[in-house]
């Protein structure tokens, strides 16, 4: 940091009497440095948040704040611990030595002091001080250079995991923005929920946002299942949807083994966890494994309704979208049956912000061939989605 005045640095001279500054001043303007001054601990106080000095020459006993207060504030404060504080007083009394030393002090001078010995200590504080400055600025860019990198995976993250969802959706014509959708839906119902406080599922900071990452994997499984039955027209036979089911099962095993490869609890378990259960519902008439309630996982509970959503919204071959009222409907009437209810009062809540999200992601594919609705997409019995 430069000088003020164009100095080698500054120094801040704190002593309420003015007779004590001038004196100071006079031994340190000529070695070169800059000087300010304050009468008080407060003014002192101000005056470094305006400009933070090299060093600070500080009288202990001063009316309102004392020494002892400035020097204590300043090691409190990161911004301004760094900064060197000779203590320079008439005080002779040695607690108040060792008093002013825990308060954080780099230095003590007794007045009368000698004027060599006042030059040396500056000049030692100077260049401490020019030493943590170099470290704190390496430190800062470091610190920076760590975020970028940081930023750089998550980039790289995302986009592998959502180029790796439209892989598997790329055998559909019609899928279209299908994955923006469901991520954008779960986002609205995450940060809903969250923001109620009483999910202990929810407590990270990152559930949002992983769960935002990894929504687009929920049908990762259906590479595996063939096209006739996956490309079919036409409703599917009960033997052909036993097949499609296993989507869930191929999905989620490939993905516990790429986290197993990555490190257990990776950010590819919650895509585990959703790609297995995205088709439990609450009351246990789901698959693959017919667990229901909260034995879900909540991730995989708030998956299953945006993608019921998106496929009562969307047109398909043997269908026409349903408008988002009736979608509505439906989904209030699954609640405790295929919905968490909770869920339901989240979608609620925030349902202007689904037909947002719906308006603003239109499909640009051709009309598509795959079917994310069984025959009985207006029962809901047992899924309305594949």
């Amino acid at each position: 940091m430069e000088a003020k005045d164009g100095g080698m640095g500054l120094v801040l001279i704190v002593d309420d009497l003015i007779e004590n500054t001038q004196v100071l001043k006079g031994f340190i303007r000529p070695l070169g440095f800059d000087v300010m001054t304050a009468q008080s601990g407060e003014e002192a106080l101000e005056k470094i948040e305006e400009q933070p000095p090299d060093i600070i020459l500080l009288d202990l006993m001063m009316p309102g704040m004392s020494g002892f207060d400035v020097c204590e504030r300043l090691k409190e404060n990161p911004e301004t611990r760094h900064i060197p504080v000779i203590i320079v007083t008439g005080l002779s009394d040695p607690d108040a030595n060792v008093r002013a030393i825990k308060a954080g002090a780099d230095d003590f001078l007794i007045k009368p002091f000698d004027r060599v010995l006042l030059e040396a200590r500056v000049r030692a504080s100077f260049k401490t001080k020019r030493l943590q400055d170099e470290i704190l600025q390496h430190r800062r860019e470091l610190e920076v250079r760590v975020r970028e990198r940081t930023r750089q995976v998550e980039l790289t993250r995302e986009v592998a995991l959502f180029s790796l969802a439209r892989l598997a959706e790329s055998r559909d014509a019609e899928t279209g923005d299908h994955l923006e959708r469901i991520r954008c839906y779960v986002r609205i119902l995450a940060e809903e929920m969250r923001s109620w406080g009483r999910f202990s599922e929810m407590a990270s900071d990152r559930f949002v946002e992983e769960i935002y990452l990894s929504s687009p994997l929920h049908d990762i499984g259906k590479v595996g299942i063939p096209d006739r039955i996956l490309l079919k027209p036409g409703p599917l036979t009960d033997a052909e949807f036993a097949i499609m089911k296993t989507h869930s099962l191929i999905g989620g095993d490939a993905l516990r083994d790429a986290d197993y490869e990555a490190g257990q609890n990776s950010f590819l378990a919650m895509g585990r966890d959703i790609a297995y259960y995205h088709h439990e519902r609450w009351d246990g008439k789901g698959y693959p494994n017919g667990i229901k309630g909260k034995d879900i996982p909540i991730a995989a509970r708030i998956v299953t309704l945006a993608d019921v959503y998106d496929a009562l919204t969307s047109k398909r071959p043997y269908k026409e979208a349903f408008s988002h009222e009736r979608a509505r409907d439906i989904i209030v009437n699954g609640a405790q049956k295929q919905f968490d209810s909770d869920v339901v009062e989240a979608f609620l809540r925030q349902e202007k912000e689904f037909i947002q999200v719906h308006n603003a992601f239109q499909n640009t594919g051709e009309t598509s061939l795959l079917q994310h609705l069984s025959e009985a997409v207006d029962r809901l019995e047992p899924n309305p989605v594949r």
